[in-house]
């Protein structure tokens, strides 16, 4: 007689090793990770550990997000909260061992505070972290940190309580920021007058100064990257004592696919992947169709230049892209699921083809699920780096072992798709939502976001910032607090020029537009996309013009040629741009360059070649006196242009 599901489910549990909480070192082992020396930094660790004779396990997890700091190690000891510590060497991993470990004491430089802040000060301050958040006048953190031990030494607390220099509290432009641990209360602005009251009244007496709290919630909510930097990617056991698969539990015993899909369009997800289409009603589309057969596909062909958000999630956390692509087989009735995966990116795909056999071994996929009745299973299919495998009937054909080029639609992939059986295909970050919405309930994620864009959005922020990062906030922040208040602002204090977000298919945002809120519909109106989360920083010394020019000529490279406005359109919207650029051009090719663009737009068969001309198109929207400077000034001014920018010259200042 074969064991319930709930038993079954139960003994799966109960039979999962978990990962003790309590104390542990962790290094983040993502891409970026690993190629900053994480994978030598494991291994010494693992050697120091055992040297000292410490009980604690050395455990590799995903992405913590701050890419700035690579490689990262999270530390806990018993009794103690966790310490996070960036731009870590082997030099920097044997004191935290020997000293952090062994002695209780914080190292300076290195350690990335928590977002997380506090309000009430409840217990025995046991550290400061300060930081001087100013950008001019020079870096006064190790005065204040003297400054602050002076004081503690009069009440002799200097013994007691350790003053850290930090290297990160996540506060920018607000003088010195002061965060108090455990509590994590934070603070301000703090001038050396304060330094005495923080040491006798929040130190001795944990009182909180209200002048000076920083009580600002945390701006990002960890949803699709709930356990990324929390569990080990590689192992079923902690990712199931983390929440992994309680949403395919719960499906598969208290729900109908009909209710799954209900909980899926109460939710508001939409598509991540850039077109922003309604998950729930894709299902519902699917599930409709009679067929003997039907598919779901994980769309994991990431190709933007500078985005790593969904690299991050398949490192970090396979389990939830896994547990989301049988929950949409469940609800659309699949049996069979592809994870198409680009070549480039290969511990991505070795991390989910372990989380395929590990899962297959549990009886989570496979025959008869976990005694439920239900068949699943998945595989991998690999791309080879064509940008144009990302649209959906181009990567069904890749699948089927055609090549790579868009059909016309309809019929759509959910009534004619994979083997020209009803298939569903959802990007990486979509489905790695799926399982909190289906184990919380559709009403907890649409409470975040804005309008119609419910829930949270990834962004991987890169170009010109201050601290490239993976970020994920809820649908309605500003593209201004995602650049200025989370990842520090521009580098190097030269005036900000404009962000392209949705990559080569997207477009510029000016400065004077960064207040609006990032929901689809705001960012269409712009003329940009939101795109599947990539987001680049430029400053006053980048060439919109250049800019333009380089999207499109990946667009360019990336195009399958089947049709001809994308493959001629493209050719010669790219030849007018470079012949601007080298100040050969004539006011009337602008004109031209719209008509070639709206062409492009209304007569391409797929979303390649429909958006390749956004970023000319804002380029000339916002900065059409950048292309007119170039064909005013001719060859002279393409010159002199030139050459400032290999001189690392404003050319602001050149322009005019």
């Amino acid at each position: 007689m074969k064991p319930t599901f709930a038993k079954t489910w139960q003994i799966l549990r109960n039979e999962s090793v978990r990962t003790p909480d309590d104390k542990y070192i962790r290094v983040g082992m993502d891409s970026g990770g690993i190629a900053a020396g994480a994978d030598r930094l494991f291994d010494r660790l693992i050697t120091e550990v055992a040297a000292a004779g410490l009980d604690l396990p050395v455990r590799r997890v995903g992405s913590y997000g701050y890419a700035f700091a690579d490689p990262l190690v999270e530390v806990k000891s018993a009794g103690s909260s966790p310490t996070l510590y960036g731009r870590v060497d082997e030099a920097l991993a044997a004191a935290i061992v020997s000293r952090h470990l062994g002695e209780g004491r914080m190292l300076d430089d290195h350690v990335i505070a928590s977002r997380r802040r506090g309000t009430v000060i409840s217990g025995p301050v046991t550290a400061i972290l300060v930081r001087d958040t100013s950008t001019l006048g020079g870096d006064k953190t190790q005065f204040f940190k003297e400054s602050f031990e002076a004081e503690l030494a009069d009440l002799g607390q200097e013994g007691s309580v350790q003053v850290v220099r930090a290297l990160d509290l996540g506060i920018y432009d607000e003088g010195l920021a002061v965060q108090l641990l455990p509590s994590n209360v934070t603070y301000t602005n703090v001038l050396s007058r304060d330094i005495s009251r923080i040491v006798s009244e929040s130190v001795g007496k944990q009182l909180v100064l209200e002048h000076l709290l920083w009580a600002r919630p945390d701006p990002q909510l960890r949803i699709v990257l709930r356990n990324c930097g929390i569990i080990d990617p590689e192992s079923i056991d902690d990712a199931i004592h983390h929440g992994a698969y309680e949403g395919l539990a719960r499906a598969l015993t208290s729900h109908t696919p009909e209710q799954v899909i209900d909980t899926m369009k109460s939710s508001g997800l939409r598509g991540r992947g850039g077109a922003g289409f309604p998950t729930g009603l894709k299902w519902e589309l699917t599930r409709q169709p009679v067929a003997d057969r039907k598919y779901v596909i994980c769309n994991a062909d990431e190709g933007d230049p500078g985005a790593f958000m969904d690299r991050s999630v398949l490192e970090g956390d396979p389990h939830a892209v896994l547990e989301g692509l049988a929950l949409a087989a469940f609800a659309i009735g699949a049996q069979k699921g592809y994870f198409y995966i680009r070549a480039e990116y290969p511990l991505a795909v070795k991390r989910i083809q372990m989380a395929i056999d590990q899962a297959r071994a549990r009886g989570l996929l496979g025959t008869n699920v976990l005694g439920s009745g239900w068949d699943f299973d998945a595989a991998i299919r690999l791309g080879a780096g064509a940008f144009v495998c990302g649209e959906e009937t181009a990567l069904i054909a890749s699948i089927e072992g055609r090549r790579g080029s868009p059909e016309p639609r309809p019929p759509y992939p959910s009534v004619q798709g994979l083997w020209g059986k009803p298939t569903s295909i959802n990007n990486v970050e979509t489905l790695a939502a799926v399982p909190w919405i289906v184990a919380n309930g559709g009403e907890a994620y649409s409470r975040h976001g804005s309008g119609d864009s419910k829930g949270t959005k990834v962004f991987a922020v890169t170009g010109k910032v201050r601290h490239a990062q993976l970020v994920e906030v809820p649908m309605g922040t500003t593209v201004r607090d995602i650049i200025f208040g989370i990842c520090g602002g521009v580098q190097d204090e030269v005036p900000i020029k404009g962000v392209q977000t949705g990559g080569p298919s997207g477009g510029i945002i000016p400065e004077q537009h960064l207040d609006t809120p990032i929901t689809y519909e705001n960012l269409t109106e712009l003329g940009s996309i939101m795109g599947s989360g990539g987001m680049l920083v430029m400053n006053q010394n980048d060439c919109m013009v250049d800019v333009a020019a380089f999207y499109l000529k990946f667009c360019v490279d990336e195009s399958c040629g089947k049709c001809a406005p994308c493959r001629v359109g493209g050719y010669q919207l790219l030849q007018l741009l470079l012949k601007i650029t080298k100040g050969k051009g004539k006011p009337e090719d602008l004109a031209m360059i719209r008509r070639i663009c709206t062409s492009m737009q209304s007569a391409s068969l797929c979303g390649l070649g429909q958006t390749a001309p956004n970023p000319v198109l804002s380029s000339l929207k916002y900065f059409e006196e950048e292309f007119l400077a170039y064909i005013e000034g001719g060859i002279p001014y393409a010159r002199k242009l030139k050459k400032a920018m290999e001189e690392g010259r404003n050319l602001r200042e050149v322009a005019q």
